[in-house]
């Protein structure tokens, strides 16, 4: 846009800032499902069967995740929201088919039993959840497409209202749901509702918004358009879940796998609260980059943000491990001192992962979502090889160092594919870098 104002960095803290708290939010309500299942009779069966069922749904569903951004990226007017509406409906059936499989006939006995290796109960228990959660997939993709409406007009702090309001549902559900469920299809049940409750809400804000004022556009999307738009963000989505069950598994494999496995779900734990916010940044790009030079813009957002959660994994892994890692989350001495040096180390993930997530945006916004989808399976590549390398040769290193190296190199991997791309478009184009 020839003469626009640049972008400027309280732009970006005025649409970024607000969706910090809806990404914790939304951590919070996983808390209080657990804390209200760790009071049930067979506590330890029921943590293990809804850890179990998340995990599927999640690494299952994730294609539904980026709903709101194809809907910021592709809705224009009616065709364009009749076609995203399409979109949603499609990725959210096939989402849910393959959860009901899971769930009611002896394939999901067998993906549970054999492929995961879990007990037999806990499988049984795992899978009455998923048949729960099998309607989850529509209610989120609505969440998404009437969040991307609300994002479209910069009204991020909507979309944290309605995820507080989810955590005060998910109290009232899992109260009075007690009458009617027990166990893991307590929590199902909580979660089916109170995410329900958020759409709605969603639904209630996106529908009283004005509508949003763009000029006419040169062409508008339709359903088709849509599809090839959408599918490599769904898959990309998808195979980003499959990174830490890829990391578990290599993990399980090393000579200390047990504490390696343990330190690393506590190191992924402090990362998610840190630097998850950051994948909002793709969202944000969307929403307010008004032309080439505004990159930069975002660019020098995410370096800021990105150092300072960097600094604070460094104070967390040294001056601030007794604490936070001993004192807040009960770790012992030796499980602190094993963690320190990764920890710190892992202070480079959010500088990393924050350049990808403003790489992903660039493009989008030019609706090259292919890349996205060809960074991540390189990515997974990555990984993949790592996995070969490691069963070839003996590994002397702590597990959790291990673990770091594969998440911090596997993002600068797909960061460095999406910048080079970005440099050879430009070039391409005889553009500025």
């Amino acid at each position: 846009m020839t003469g626009a104002r640049p972008l400027s960095q309280k732009e970006i803290a005025l649409f970024f800032f607000p969706l910090l708290l809806n990404v914790q939010l939304m951590s919070v309500s996983h808390s209080v499902i657990n804390a209200f299942l760790a009071r049930q009779e067979d506590y330890v069966t029921a943590l293990a069967a809804f850890s179990v069922a998340m995990i599927v749904h999640l690494f299952i569903a994730s294609p539904a995740y980026q709903n709101h951004t194809v809907t910021i990226a592709m809705v224009l007017g009616r065709r364009s929201t009749r076609g995203t509406i399409g979109f949603v409906l499609l990725v959210a059936g096939y989402v849910s088919t393959i959860l009901m499989v899971l769930a009611y006939t002896p394939v999901g006995a067998w993906a549970l039993l054999l492929c995961l290796g879990i007990d037999g109960v806990v499988a049984d228990q795992a899978r009455h959840a998923l048949g729960l959660l099998a309607f989850l997939p529509f209610i989120t993709g609505f969440r998404g497409f009437f969040q991307g409406l609300v994002m479209q007009q910069r009204r991020t702090a909507l979309v944290s209202f309605a995820s507080g309001v989810r955590v005060g549902a998910l109290l009232v559900l899992l109260i009075v749901g007690r009458h009617w469920f027990a166990g893991v299809t307590l929590g199902a049940f909580g979660l089916l509702g109170c995410v329900a409750v958020e759409t709605a809400v969603m639904a209630w804000f996106a529908l009283r918004l004005p509508p949003l004022t763009l000029p006419p556009p040169e062409h508008e999307p339709g359903f088709g358009e849509i599809v090839r738009f959408g599918f490599p963000l769904a898959y990309a989505s998808g195979l980003q879940q499959a990174v830490p069950i890829l990391i578990s598994a290599i993990l399980g494999r090393l000579p200390d796998a047990t504490i390696a496995l343990a330190a690393f779900g506590v190191l992924r734990g402090l990362l998610f609260l840190l630097a998850s916010p950051l994948r909002n940044l793709q969202q944000a790009y969307l929403t307010l980059a008004r032309g080439p030079e505004d990159y930069q813009a975002m660019v020098r957002f995410h370096r800021r943000i990105g150092g300072t959660l960097a600094v604070l994994l460094v104070l967390v892994a040294f001056p601030l491990r007794n604490p936070i890692l001993s004192g807040l989350l009960g770790l012992d001495p030796a499980m602190c001192a094993y963690l320190a040096l990764p920890l710190a180390f892992s202070a480079l993930y959010p500088l990393l992962y924050g350049a990808s997530t403003v790489l992903r945006g660039y493009f989008t916004e030019r609706r090259r979502t292919f890349e996205l989808g060809r960074s991540t399976v390189y990515k997974v590549l990555f990984l993949l090889a790592c996995w070969g390398l490691l069963l070839a040769v003996p590994v002397t290193f702590p597990g959790i160092a291990v673990a770091v190296f594969l998440m911090v190199a596997s993002e600068a991997c797909e960061a460095g594919y999406l910048r080079q791309r970005r440099l050879t478009l430009l070039a391409s184009a005889g553009g500025p870098v």
